[in-house]
């Protein structure tokens, strides 16, 4: 009783902030957000705190429809009136849509859905879900674990390895390791497997025990069928803007050595700037003004942020597609790629039958894949941020570098292929001509670090305009032809053993 007494009374001081108490705006809790944060703040009070710093803690839904039509956050044309005039609160997000939420259950006399998914978040947001619906990051669980050599590559990474008898013995996989490897960041499949009753301080109370829980991942499978966790990037409970924009949380991701976006970013010219002078930066600007409330981009302001010129021009529209300023996929598979035309790439299937979207020699499988002129139709949206900094004679020859960077890295990871292809002709290791697998021996993995290090991060270096050491000596084109010449000498190994025992 004291502590269901004690949390009573903090309960109060923080409603009494958010209704005005103490300098805060006044705005109107719903009745069961208080019931919740009557509890909550006692045995959550970082989450509570996050909370009431956030603009749903201060802004209605329908106070955030009357604003002008670029600074709205809210894509709703209309909210139903049981939300609309209420701070967005704990109810307001966690009781939507109970009866397609599989991890609904009865918490103190209401309905609860323990995740909160895009498909509620469209309840406000609903053009932002909807774009997200296309984005590559949305189906990332289904793309990873539905994709055959993606199964061999975990196989050979993640599952457990026993040495008996002189040899390597790869094991059985082990979920709890896949949930914290490969989709932490790419997402779960989040399960309710049952229920559970815990001893509270509030009492005995029964929760639905989840499998994959906890994720935030990008393309995480929630309970009621939707994809993906808007808390990937708008973590949870603040749901910051500000966060988005910041590098810091696309770095969680994206650091590499795979996919080093982030560090290239960091010693690029552009991360130098932002380094020096973010604090001078308004990150929660909408619309965003180039020059005005930054004055180098980050990756929200090339990738999603509604940006505008001084004048309130519109040079890129928001969207949380993101791929659709990207006309090319630089990352992820063997070779760079103009950028999938479906976000779903559960169909994908090269002639010699592999889940890519390009050969083995390189070429892209044109029915899957942009054709040239959607790719120029998606650069020169990304253009049109880039000029609004720089000349269009240094835009080009930016682009033009690039994609000679991708010919090049592409080119070198074809003469990588070649070499591999005889390491198989020549059976000395048992890969795609023997049905094996393509990663788990020696001049395979030498291979795999061509193209998924080494010219993954000479892209980056020259996508993003900077990071020039990682473009050559820092997992650039130094390791790459140096990883080629150890895989020739292995080829040249493999021969010289194989006369030896004729």
């Amino acid at each position: 009783m004291k502590r269901l007494a004690a949390a009573t009374a903090v309960s109060l001081f923080f409603i009494g902030l958010v209704h005005g108490i103490g300098g805060a705006q006044e705005l109107e809790l719903s009745a069961e957000t208080e019931d919740c944060l009557g509890c909550h703040e006692y045995t959550h009070p970082g989450l509570v705190a996050s909370w009431l710093k956030s603009r749903h803690s201060r802004v209605t839904p329908a106070q955030g429809m009357e604003r002008a039509e670029l600074e709205r956050r809210i894509s709703a044309e209309s909210v139903s009136a049981e939300l609309a005039d209420v701070a967005v609160g704990c109810y307001e997000c966690h009781s939507l849509r109970t009866d397609q939420h599989d991890d609904s259950f009865e918490h103190n006399g209401y309905q609860i859905n323990v995740i909160v998914s895009p498909d509620d978040c469209a309840t406000c947001h609903p053009v932002e879900a909807d774009q997200y619906t296309r984005n590559i990051m949305a189906h990332a669980y289904g793309n990873l674990v539905n994709n055959t050599l993606y199964q061999d590559f975990t196989t050979v990474v993640n599952n457990h390895y026993t040495y008996e008898d002189g040899a390597l013995t790869i094991g059985e996989m082990d979920m709890l390791t896949e949930y914290e490897s490969c989709l932490y960041c790419h997402g779960t499949k989040v399960e309710v497997t049952g229920v559970e009753v815990r001893d509270t301080d509030f009492g005995e109370l029964e929760f639905p025990v989840l499998e994959g829980w906890p994720n935030q991942g990008v393309g995480r499978i929630n309970p009621d069928g939707s994809m993906g966790a808007c808390s990937a990037c708008h973590t949870r409970h603040s749901f910051s803007i500000e966060m988005a924009r910041k590098p810091y949380t696309c770095s969680e991701c994206h650091k590499g050595p795979d996919v080093p976006a982030y560090k290239v970013y960091v010693v690029s010219k552009h991360g130098n700037i932002f380094s020096t002078k973010k604090e001078e930066f308004d990150f929660d600007a909408v619309p965003w003004t180039v020059g005005q409330d930054f004055t180098a981009p980050t990756c929200a302001a090339c990738h999603a942020a509604l940006v505008v010129d001084g004048d309130g021009e519109i040079i890129a529209e928001r969207s949380h597609q993101y791929n659709d300023r990207l006309s090319w996929r630089l990352f992820g598979v063997p070779y760079a790629h103009p950028h999938p035309i479906d976000a779903n790439l559960d169909n994908v299937v090269n002639s010699e039958g592999l889940p890519l979207p390009v050969e083995m020699n390189g070429e892209p499988v044109a029915e899957f894949v942009l054709s040239p002129e959607q790719q120029e139709e998606r650069t020169a949206t990304m253009k049109a941020v880039c000029n609004s900094c720089h000349s269009t004679r240094w835009v080009n020859n930016h682009f033009i570098r690039l994609d000679n960077t991708i010919h090049r890295t592409n080119a070198i990871t074809v003469e990588a292929t070649k070499i591999l292809s005889d390491i198989w002709a020549g059976d000395f290791e048992q890969g795609l001509y023997q049905g094996g697998n393509i990663f788990d021996e020696e001049a395979e993995r030498m291979w795999t670090s061509v193209w998924l290090f080494y010219a993954n991060s000479t892209r980056f270096a020259s996508a993003m305009a900077g990071g020039g050491d990682y473009g050559v000596f820092a997992k650039g084109r130094y390791q790459t032809t140096e990883q080629l010449t150890n895989l020739l000498e292995r080829l040249r190994l493999y021969e010289a053993l194989a006369d030896e025992e004729e």
